[in-house]
This record gives structure tokens, C-alpha cells and sequence, in this order.
């Protein structure tokens, strides 16, 4: 018998088996995702389901970060937006629990759920991708560039060392740990307002982060339990004085009931997030450049806050029926597998997004790119330090998010998928939230499966061709309110937006903001030919008159042999009237002006 096989023999029968180390031969994958963001998920599964060879590494059990993870169960914005797999995920709760009213059980969100039931749904979609391996409870230890290549080893949850290689790397992480350990470039802090041109912004940086929370999940166990925990050390309920109105000596401007505050985020089966900002259970430290021994001590810090949180509740408050709940999370304490991070590092891209960027879209050609939408309003957590420069945030319409605002700068085939993309500190206020983070998770999981495909890499990516699989998979690229995507012209409103043919209306509004592209108002001619200037030879003569079908038939050459206003959706429509939804349709089929690639910055590179 070979010595080799003997040796391989002893470690089957008498140890169970050698384990691989980091010293074995690397396994060698299309994409490597880190981290147990929500935009690790996604991108993951993204990557997936377009057939790459996709390796998940995730440091906890769960799948979803702050969606389940982290505990913040109460969807931000995005409502009447649903892309891509934020669409896809409600969809599937709205199924599990019976409805979309059953989602709405607190006044804080549309769509609240138990975080158990979003990481069972998640890693059903994982389930039914050959392509994808998750290392769960997993940890990496290295990244170096080999080649073309990532090479990175990690730790998996029985302690077992492995080497693993790919194309395309993905930081997954909330803080940005990875695209940091490889030397990408970053923001952290308040900006400048010189850095960023934002004129709100404070006249001098610093490094002050949005506080983060360790949410909890509690229960109602029923009238005559008593579920309080046992006194915190350091108890004091001044602590939360004014957390609500009935337990406030101060100021009650803007203080809620305290019922009001406890039903903010109620979950379905009585079930009630705790994750409230107003002398509640937010925490102010900046952790990001802190190793993980040091990261752990200050998470306890913010754990025992909740749990002073939970006890005045309890006992302060009165409300000894609420309990944590005991059917959530695998922790020894009840609390969620992560704290929800609502700021990190800020890696400096290929783009760098700031607020004009979604006040005044238009301006620039950026809007061009869009891989991902949002609505939510600017909103940051400072209450925790009082030290904090005060920003007097504008209002904002509904927006989307640059491609190249996921794609550090010299550093090719490392994408971000996550809230360490390229934004401005004050934008980061729109761009946390959870819907938005998942579809920039998707995209990432797109674009490194397009680059494998096509043998690109992330600095000569056919922006066009991303956009189009991201439309395929049900995503926006334009934040249009009133066009749903069940919209029979939903697919070239959002090619011929994406164009800049026709514009939208951006329109602040409340906590929804929303953009307005009036798909059933008759189309104004100049603003359409302003539009397709570039795509038509210099000194072309547009036809006179008002935009009709014999108009339309004019400008794009159609003939009397062409289909297109016989075909199901346009038999209807009459001579004179050629609204903005018809007149996208019409110009995306006849002349596809989307064939036209744009750059990273949105420049349109017709011939």
C-alpha cells in the first residue's frame, strides 16, 4: 500500500477524517461574497441564479442582516417601489402571513415580520441554487491578490482553515472591512461641505457616524404574566426620561404615548421590534476602525443599553407582559445575531454620489446608471451625542443609485454590495435603508456574474447590459411612482428614462417620496425632441407639428408594413393623442436607443 493512502486511511478510521488547512489546494470560485450585510445576501443569490460559481461567507447562522439579523423588521421605505428582490421577498411574506394588511401591524412601516420567518424565506431562495455554497458562521483571515485572481483564506464553524480563490470579490460587510483589508480608499465621517460641493454639510469634517442599535424582539407572553428581567447593573430609568409622554419631566414637543412608542413597530403574533431613537435604545460609538475584540466590548455596551431599555419598559412602564421573545434568535441572551449598523466606511468609487445627485437628478448625467431605487427621506441618528453638528436636511424627491457608486476606484473586480458604497455621509441617510441595500446587493451579484460571463472586469463594464438584467429580474433603474411594473410600458418607461429622453417630476412627500413620469399625459414635443437630439445625426430635421402617429411615423421611419400600432397594445390608441408611456414604447421598439452604451459617469457614447 502507497504511504499516501495509508495516511488517508488513518484519518478516516481513526480521526474522522483529515481537515483541509490553508496550506491545501485553493478552491477556485466565479465570486466570493464576505459578510452578513443584507447586500451580502442578495448579491450572493444574485450571482447564483446567474449560474456563477458563488461562495457565501458569512460570519453568523442567519441569512439577511438587518432585515433579520440585526432585528430591524420593519421595512423603510419603497412601498410603491418593489424591486427586484425586495418585490420578490414581500411578495413571499405577503404569502406566508396572509396578506398584505397582515404586514401591516405598526404605523412605523407598510411591511413589518418576524426576523426568523425572512431568514427561513431567504435561505429557501439559496436552497434552490446548485451554484451557491454559504460558509455559515465563517470567518476570513486573509486577502491577497494572486494574479487575476482573490485569494482568501477563512475559518469555518468547526475551525477548519481554507483557501479559496475567485474572480470577482464582494464586500458584504455593513463597515466596509473588506474593501478596506485591500486597500480601497474611503470617506468616514461627516464630510466637508468643500469635499462633497453639499452646502448643508458642516464647514470641517470629522469622523462622527449615525448611531447604531442593538435592537431586541419582544413578545406579549399575556395580561397577568410577569416577564421582567432581572435589574441591569447601572440601571437608571433618568436614562429614558422622555422616551415617551407619559414618563417625561421635560420638553413633550414631539414625545409620543407610550403605547404609541411600543406599537411604532409591532410585528405580526404579537410581536414588538424595540429599535426606537428618542432617549430609547440607539448607541453612539464610532467601531469601525476597531479590531473585533474591540468591536465585541462596545456591542455588549450597546446590548446592555437595550436590555436597561427593556427593564424600564418592563418596569417603569408597566408593560411585564412583554418578554423577550423566545422563539426568535439562537443567543444565549435572546438578542439579535448583529447590531444594525446605519453607518460605516464610505468607499471612495468610481462615482461618488452626493446630495444633488437626488435633489437635482437631471443635472448631471449619473441618473443615466441607475441599478437601484429608494424614497426614503434623509434621515440620520445623532441623539446619542449631542456633540454632533447640526445639518438642517432638505427634502428630497425619490431616487436612484449610480452604478460606478459600487465599484471602488483602482481596485479592479471588487464590488460593493452594500452601505460602504460611494455616497456622501448625507446621502447615506437615504441610501441605508433596507430595500435599497437589497437591490444594491442584487447588482453587485449582476455585475460580478456578467463580468465572469463576458470576460470584463469592473472598469470596462457594458453599463447597458447590467441594466437590462436588472430589468429582466424585475429591478428599476429610474424611481418612477406611478409607473408599477405591472405596467404594460413598464420596461421602456424605465430603458427610455434611463435614456434621458423623457424626464421625470420629482416630488418630496412625507416619508414616500416620489418621482412622476405622467405616462398617461399627451407628450410635449420639444421636451421629446430635446431628447432624442443625441440620437440622431447632426442637423436631422424633426418633423413639424404636433407629436401624432403620423408624427411618430415620420421621425422613426415607420412604414405602412410596420406592426406596431396594429399590435395589442397601441390598437387602441387614437391619431392625436400620444401620451409619454405610448410614445416611450413606440421609440423603444422602433428605434431602441438603449443599444447605445453609456460610461461609468453616464456620457452617452452614440456614434
Amino acid at each position: 500500500m502507497e504511504f499516501g493512502k495509508f495516511i488517508v486511511l488513518i484519518c478516516i478510521f481513526l480521526i474522522g477524517g483529515c481537515d483541509k488547512t490553508s496550506s491545501d489546494v485553493a478552491t477556485e470560485y466565479d465570486v466570493i461574497v464576505i459578510g452578513a450585510g443584507t447586500g451580502a445576501t442578495t448579491a450572493a443569490i444574485a450571482a447564483g441564479r446567474q449560474g456563477s460559481k458563488t461562495l457565501l461567507i458569512n460570519p453568523i447562522a442567519w441569512l439577511g442582516g438587518m432585515l433579520s439579523s440585526a432585528g430591524v423588521s420593519a421595512i423603510d421605505g419603497n412601498h410603491e417601489m418593489p424591486a427586484g428582490l425586495w418585490g420578490e421577498l414581500r411578495s413571499q411574506l405577503r404569502r406566508h402571513y396572509g396578506g398584505a394588511t397582515a404586514l401591516a401591524t405598526g404605523w412605523v412601516s407598510h411591511t413589518q415580520f418576524e426576523p426568523k420567518v425572512v431568514d427561513s424565506l431567504l435561505k429557501n431562495m439559496t436552497l434552490l441554487l446548485p451554484s451557491l455554497q454559504i460558509a455559515y458562521n465563517s470567518s476570513w483571515q486573509s486577502i491577497n491578490r494572486k494574479g487575476k485572481l482573490w485569494e482568501i483564506t477563512y475559518s469555518d464553524e468547526n475551525g477548519n482553515g481554507h483557501k479559496v480563490l475567485s474572480k470577482i470579490l464582494i464586500d458584504g460587510t455593513d463597515l466596509g472591512d473588506v474593501a478596506a483589508d485591500v486597500g480601497a480608499s474611503f470617506r468616514l465621517g461627516m464630510d466637508s461641505r468643500e469635499d462633497t460641493g453639499e452646502s448643508i454639510a458642516p464647514a470641517k469634517p470629522n469622523d462622527i457616524i449615525q448611531d447604531l442599535t442593538y435592537a431586541a424582539i419582544l413578545k406579549d407572553y399575556g395580561k397577568g404574566s410577569n416577564n421582567t428581567i432581572e435589574k441591569p447593573l447601572d440601571y437608571d430609568p433618568v436614562e429614558f426620561n422622555c422616551s415617551c409622554i407619559e414618563y417625561c419631566d421635560g420638553d413633550t414637543d414631539d414625545v409620543h404615548p407610550c403605547a404609541k412608542m411600543l406599537s411604532y413597530a409591532k410585528l405580526p403574533n404579537e410581536k414588538y421590534l424595540i429599535n426606537w431613537p428618542r432617549k430609547g435604545n440607539d448607541y453612539y460609538v464610532n467601531d469601525v476602525l476597531l479590531n473585533d475584540q474591540e468591536r465585541a466590548i462596545v456591542y455588549q455596551k450597546a446590548k446592555d443599553k437595550t436590555m436597561r431599555f427593556i427593564y424600564f419598559i418592563q418596569d417603569e412602564l408597566g408593560y411585564d407582559n412583554l418578554g423577550i421573545a423566545n422563539d426568535e434568535y439562537p443567543s444565549s441572551d435572546g438578542l439579535p445575531l448583529m447590531p444594525y449598523h446605519r453607518e460605516g466606511r464610505r468607499i471612495k468609487g468610481q462615482v461618488f454620489m452626493t446630495l444633488p445627485h437626488i435633489t437635482t437628478p437631471f443635472d448631471s448625467d449619473l441618473y443615466r446608471t441607475g441599478i437601484a431605487v429608494g424614497d426614503y427621506p434623509i434621515d440620520h441618528h445623532h441623539l446619542e451625542l449631542p456633540d454632533a453638528p447640526e445639518i438642517d436636511f432638505p427634502i428630497v424627491p425619490s431616487f436612484n443609485i449610480p452604478l460606478g457608486a459600487l465599484l471602488p476606484k483602482a481596485i479592479p473586480n471588487l464590488i460593493i454590495a452594500g452601505k460602504a458604497m460611494s455616497v456622501s455621509n448625507i446621502v447615506n441617510g437615504s441610501s441605508r435603508l433596507q430595500p435599497v441595500i437589497m437591490q444594491v446587493g442584487q447588482a453587485a451579484g449582476i455585475i460580478a456574474a456578467l463580468v465572469i460571463q463576458d470576460a470584463m472586469s469592473t472598469y470596462n463594464l457594458d453599463v447597458r447590459m447590467v441594466q437590462l438584467e436588472i430589468l429582466d429580474q424585475g429591478g428599476y433603474l429610474m424611481p418612477y411612482w406611478d409607473v408599477k411594473p405591472d405596467h404594460p410600458f413598464f420596461v421602456s418607461i424605465q430603458k427610455i428614462g434611463a435614456c434621458g429622453i423623457l424626464k421625470g417630476v420629482g416630488e418630496p412627500y412625507k416619508w414616500a417620496n416620489r418621482t412622476w413620469y405622467y405616462p398617461g399625459q399627451k407628450v410635449e414635443r420639444q421636451e421629446l425632441i430635446d431628447g432624442l437630439k443625441p440620437y440622431f445625426n447632426e442637423g436631422f430635421e424633426f418633423p413639424k407639428g404636433p407629436v401624432t402617429i403620423a408624427w411618430m411615423n415620420q421621425l422613426l421611419s415607420i412604414n405602412d408594413n410596420h406592426t406596431i400600432w396594429t399590435s395589442d397594445l397601441l390598437s387602441h390608441i387614437e391619431e392625436s393623442t400620444i401620451t409619454r408611456g405610448v410614445a416611450s414604447y413606440v421609440i423603444d421598439a422602433v428605434l431602441n436607443p438603449f443599444k447605445e452604451n453609456i460610461d461609468i459617469n453616464g456620457t452617452l457614447m452614440v456614434k
